[in-house]
């Protein structure tokens, strides 16, 4: 099995079976987010002790790439710091959007099978839309994130 086969293989899996896909009623920060070009909608919820984010989950619906990169991002911001979520949130940013971006993708672990996204422009704002909003609920911003 080539990389690719794999990374499509977590895109699937996370599509399919969505991690951290709850609700959160005693969340300490939430945020919506919305993609109008292709009607992907989620709210992330967000469980603080101190500055270490000790739970993360997500509601919503959207295609398989939006649900499978919400579903990630909860697995790989879990357990981290606020500004440690800060700057994989500014890696996966750069990951996304940037062709000569110096990101070593091995290091990403599961996150790196969203590294074939930038190669389909029309899905980068997919992909992207969770991990704005996760950056919109750390600094308590109360506008929806909109992708357009």
């Amino acid at each position: 099995m080539d990389l690719n086969d794999l990374y499509r293989d977590v895109i699937v899996d996370h599509n399919r079976n969505p991690r951290n896909f709850r609700p959160m009623p005693d969340a300490d920060r939430h945020a919506e987010g919305f993609n109008p070009l292709c009607g992907d909608r989620l709210t992330l919820f967000v469980k603080l002790d101190g500055d270490r984010i000790s739970d993360v989950s997500f509601q919503g619906s959207g295609c398989a790439i939006s649900v499978a990169s919400a579903s990630l991002l909860t697995e790989s911001v879990k357990g981290r710091t606020v500004p440690e979520a800060e700057r994989l949130f500014a890696t996966m940013h750069a990951l996304l959007t940037q062709d000569d971006a110096p990101v070593d993708v091995p290091s990403l672990g599961k996150l790196g099978a969203l590294s074939g996204v930038r190669e389909f422009p029309a899905r980068v704002k997919c992909a992207s839309l969770c991990w704005h909003t996760l950056d919109a609920a750390l600094h308590r911003q109360s506008e929806p994130v909109k992708t357009e």
